[in-house]
């Protein structure tokens, strides 16, 4: 866990799908849709000025366990983050799907 890390129990409504989520204190993305919102400068700070959408990709699969890759689209700042049992695996899978298409 990075020493900055910062554990901020939030619910929030998706701003991609609205779905509405409990957070856990260590929810960084929709477990419906997988997408996220640049919202901190270091985990859970919610430091961050941009507050724009950040596009889940797959980044690395291992075994039955998924790193997501969260890229914001405005200002292209990247957080790599492990999936959790409760995102949806056929999100997940969709994004393999396109990682190993192209």
């Amino acid at each position: 866990m990075n020493k900055n890390f910062t554990k901020v129990v939030e619910d929030f409504d998706c701003q991609n799908c609205s779905k509405k989520v409990k957070g856990s204190g260590y929810t960084n993305h929709c477990p419906d849709c997988l997408w996220s919102k640049h919202v901190d400068n270091s985990p859970g700070d919610r430091a961050s000025e941009c507050c724009a959408m950040m596009k889940p990709s797959i980044e690395k699969v291992n075994g039955s366990n998924y790193t997501l890759k969260h890229t914001c689209l405005k200002c292209g700042h990247t957080k790599i983050n492990k999936s959790s049992k409760d995102d949806s695996i056929e999100e997940i899978i969709k994004l393999s799907v396109t990682k190993k298409i192209k």
